[in-house]
């Protein structure tokens, strides 16, 4: 295991059945006045809200409430959040959703005591608060980015087409807390079930096709990925099985809470297109990635051809007898293209409204990271873009 980390975590996780009643330990710790946040309603359908304002009542809290939250938070709307929290007192920022709730709470917390604009400084700048941030805590419904246990935000601007992630290196960005009850998570339509479990597979693979050192963190995703093949499996045929639905969002949580990055380069080029399609077309996250990532692994397979063809035996349990280390990673990679089908994944970037008059601009909002095999170039990138369709 090669280079030095550092590894702090600070989140506190209440995991299981009644969970959120362990709001009543945390809340004591802030002062009166709480900002709600939530997306577009389903919670005061399913009675999480009116569970959680009770118990916010119970604690003496004084609420705000930012409704309306979309699944990929616009510019537009943290401008009028971070209003909002500016003209109430706000002494703790509560999310109450899925992982675009929770990002967007995140973006809110670090912008309210800073007079720069957020999207110049965090986003387009990618520099750290330097000014007081509201503490976050969450309250997951939908599993997926893992955004209850990291200091990431993603934030689209809709005038420029540009959906931009910023992983803040600040622990004050983190939420003190995540409060995940499994049973929060059954309701959600199936579209959005495997579109967060790919989001969570994909979490996993953009930290593994990374490096050529033996590395411990190389086994551990290994691990992560084969529980969730297995749990996906279960939910996508019954998506009411408790024990799948909570594996699948134990699994999220720890595919994105920096654990299994350490000592390793990383790639996300996988997100950088698949934001760029967001960005485009408001898809749904998880489905953006999934349109994109057969093309982009076939791309990248033989400049690290070791590592897929490991990842072919050692998650998909291909047979490598007598077959060449080519013939294993591509088989390894069909085996995933069958997964993704048996899910119900979109395929393509034509189901998501892409046109190919739209490659062009995709490629000029899509960043290239440093950490994989093969750092695309601009033409690769339109090449990509163009087998997606």
């Amino acid at each position: 295991m090669l280079g030095t980390f550092t590894y702090h975590n600070p989140t506190k996780l209440y995991f299981g059945q009644g969970s959120i009643q362990s709001l009543n330990e945390e809340l004591p710790k802030y002062g009166s006045g709480v900002v709600l946040i939530y997306g577009g309603g389903s919670i005061k359908k399913n009675g999480i809200y009116d569970t959680v304002v009770e118990i916010l009542k119970e604690n003496g809290k004084w609420v705000t409430e930012i409704a309306g939250v979309m699944p990929n938070p616009t510019l537009e709307k943290l401008y009028e959040g971070i209003q909002i929290a500016r003209e109430h007192p706000t002494d703790l920022i509560l999310a109450v959703g899925g992982g675009s709730v929770c990002d967007y709470a995140k973006a809110v917390a670090v912008s309210v005591h800073c007079q720069e604009d957020p999207w110049e400084k965090y986003f387009l700048r990618q520099e750290e608060p330097d000014c007081p941030v509201i503490p976050v805590g969450c309250v997951l419904t939908m599993v997926g980015t893992g955004s209850e246990m990291n200091a990431g935000s993603v934030i689209t601007n809709q005038e420029t087409k540009q959906k931009i992630g910023k992983v803040f290196e600040d622990e004050r960005v983190m939420p003190r807390f995540s409060i995940l009850d499994p049973v929060y998570t059954l309701t959600l339509p199936h579209y959005q079930m495997v579109s967060g479990i790919y989001d969570i597979f994909n979490h996993i693979c953009e930290q593994y096709f990374s490096g050529e050192d033996d590395n411990t963190s190389d086994y551990i995703s290994e691990g992560l990925m084969r529980s969730l093949l297995h749990a996906s499996r279960v939910a996508n045929v019954d998506p009411q099985n408790y024990e799948a639905r909570s594996n699948i969002m134990w699994t999220a949580t720890w595919a994105l809470n920096t654990l299994v990055s350490k000592g390793k380069s990383t790639d996300w080029m996988v997100h950088m297109l698949g934001q760029a399609v967001g960005g485009f077309t408001d898809a749904a996250h998880g489905m953006t990635l999934a349109a994109v990532s057969l093309p982009y692994y076939r791309f990248l397979l033989p400049h690290g051809l070791a590592r897929f063809k490991r990842f072919a035996v050692n998650v998909w349990d291909v047979r490598p007898e007598g077959k060449s280390d080519r013939q294993i990673a591509e088989e390894g990679l069909t085996a995933m293209e069958a997964w993704m089908r048996e899910l119900g994944l979109v395929m393509n970037l034509t189901q998501l409204g892409v046109t190919e008059e739209m490659l062009e601009g995709l490629a000029d909002v899509t960043f290239v990271l440093p950490g994989g095999y093969n750092p695309p170039s601009r033409e690769e990138i339109i090449g990509i873009f163009k087998e997606s369709l």
